[in-house]
């Protein structure tokens, strides 16, 4: 049989394929967790024989050291990268590996980084076109890979980009892509909701690629706004030394409120939903939603931090330590559930107060000692932003809370609220006593000024 199968990995919008034929599989860009593709495979009476990573990703830790051990499949990662890539051998344009039927033909396509490959998939039955090819971080549904981690070299990097783009578009408007990431991922900002398509949909719709002109293009990408969130660094080293197999057990410890409070995390991480952290939650608690977790942890977790979870049940829980597995930052001593019950028993707890639109407004008028401050990022800033507000990106309050007065009052805006709750949760954990939220933020503004 011939297989070729996505797997997501939610959060990270982390994209990963598992390719077979001819009782032989391959595996592009594995996530950390990655028994998922062994028991694919061998559902499919498959043995994974390679392991093709398409760059050393910046957001998540790979499989690949991990897979390769579990099967004994041969890694291969692309030249020129900032350290040696210590379990993989180096794979090179124009290199060919035969998967049963199938063959993977290899690009160079730096750009994103400078290691970068893209994978030209072609079925030998049918050999004149590419049938698909793994773009990795190199081409998006919708959009292009960012070109920001090698700032000495802006104009350069954006120009190979446009020349691996190129050579893409040159495998014929027939093949499909294969990202590794989609709607939703850090490493794009334009990208399609939809996970499929072909080169030449991108060449007629992709809006990037529009821009014909080199020069243009790389002018365009050295303007784009983009963040690096620290943890980036972490997984930039881990995934050239190699990361550390997950933990067996992909579920924390349970906590009793008495543990809770004498467990000495570095973090207390409140996952539950915006508006249940402030309605109540407990003294030191900073609020990281469960589904923001991997986009946010990694800006307020330092590499070996300890972390204790608050969870309104189980099933966040289990689904909190996948996300922070995937990004290394796994290190929780336990879980708790129970904040409505401590609250029942007397337990003492805390709120962040919600104010509408009215209240902003009264407040830019006349308020002294108070500040509406927009965490939002840039770009959003940019397009549309209150006068008299202030801006600080809520990534960015892991360093810059210093600059702020912790006897001022803030109210924390961000597009609805969500990105607002976790900036003021973090404030909140620092200190601060006088800070509420703007109940629907932009969209309430907007939806009250049109």
């Amino acid at each position: 049989m011939m297989l070729l199968e996505k797997i997501k990995t939610p959060g990270l919008s982390h994209l990963s394929y598992l390719v077979g034929s001819g009782g032989q599989a391959a595996v592009i860009d594995p996530r950390r967790d990655c028994a998922i593709y062994v028991e694919k495979a061998r559902a499919a009476g498959l043995r994974i024989t390679h392991i093709f990573e398409t760059h050393r990703n910046e957001d998540l830790v790979s499989g690949a050291p991990i897979l390769a051990e579990m099967t004994g499949a041969t890694v291969l990662h692309g030249p020129n990268s900032e350290r040696p890539i210590v379990y993989a051998k180096t794979a090179r344009n124009g290199d060919c590996f035969t998967i049963g039927q199938l063959e993977i033909r290899v690009l160079e396509t730096p750009g994103h980084t400078d290691d970068h490959l893209a994978y030209a998939l072609f079925d030998t039955a049918y050999p004149d076109k590419a049938v698909g090819v793994f773009t990795g971080d190199a081409l998006f549904v919708g959009d292009v890979g960012r070109t920001d981690f090698y700032p000495d070299r802006r104009k350069e990097v954006a120009g190979l980009l446009y020349d691996s783009l190129q050579d893409i578009l040159a495998l014929g408007d027939q093949a499909i892509i294969y990202p590794a990431h989609g709607a939703g991922s850090v490493c794009g900002s334009g990208m399609a909701e939809r996970e499929f398509s072909t080169v030449g949909h991108e060449r007629l719709n992709n809006p990037r690629l529009q821009i014909t002109d080199r020069d243009d293009f790389i002018d365009f990408k050295v303007s784009e706004n983009h963040y690096q969130p620290p943890y980036f660094r972490l997984m930039e080293r881990l995934n050239m030394e190699g990361g550390e197999a997950p933990p067996v057990v992909m579920r924390p410890h349970n906590l009793a409120l008495a543990q809770l409070n004498s467990c000495g995390a570095d973090h207390l991480i409140d996952i539950r939903e915006p508006m249940a952290y402030a309605s109540g939650h407990l003294h030191g608690s900073m609020s990281l939603p469960v589904n923001m977790l991997p986009a946010f942890a990694g800006w307020f977790i330092e590499e070996g931090q300890s972390l204790a979870l608050i969870a309104s049940d189980e099933e966040q829980l289990a689904t909190a330590m996948e996300h922070l597995v995937r990004i290394a930052l796994d290190n929780v001593v336990g879980g708790y559930v129970g904040v409505v019950p401590a609250a029942a028993k007397g337990e003492q707890m805390q709120q962040t107060p919600m104010i509408n639109t009215s209240e902003v407004e009264d407040r830019l008028t006349e308020a002294e000692n108070w500040t509406l401050l927009d965490v939002r990022d840039i770009d959003e800033r940019n397009a549309n932003a209150i006068e008299g507000s202030q801006h600080i990106y809520v990534g960015h309050l892991n360093e810059r809370w210093h600059e702020l007065d912790s006897s001022r009052h803030y109210t924390l805006m961000c597009a609805s609220g969500a990105r607002a709750t976790i900036a003021a949760g973090w404030l909140a954990s620092r200190g601060f006593e006088h800070i509420d939220i703007y109940l629907g933020s932009m969209g309430a503004w907007q939806a009250a000024h049109d």
